[in-house]
């Protein structure tokens, strides 16, 4: 196995633990440690898309993933600094 395939194993593995934490009740799915998660899950995939696999759709499925998560853990900045 490659070190791409593994940072894409990586992501794929910290997306669905975030997204049964969240599913299950047992993570906020707005909460910082889901959304970071996400966002450095999809970074790992798409670091394996880029380098080894490239796929287009994946890779806008993974970016768009990614920049989701990042606006939320803006929020969670902004929220934090407001009070």
């Amino acid at each position: 196995m490659s070190w791409t395939d593994a940072a894409g194993l990586a992501g794929v593995v910290m997306i669905l633990v975030a997204y049964a934490g969240a599913a299950l009740g047992h993570l906020d799915p707005k909460g910082f440690w889901s959304l970071l998660a996400n966002f450095v899950g999809a970074g790992l995939i798409l670091v394996s898309l880029l380098m080894a696999n490239f796929n287009l759709s994946s890779t806008v499925m993974e970016g768009s993933w990614a920049v989701v998560a990042l606006a939320g853990l803006v929020r969670l900045a902004i929220l934090r600094r407001r009070g």
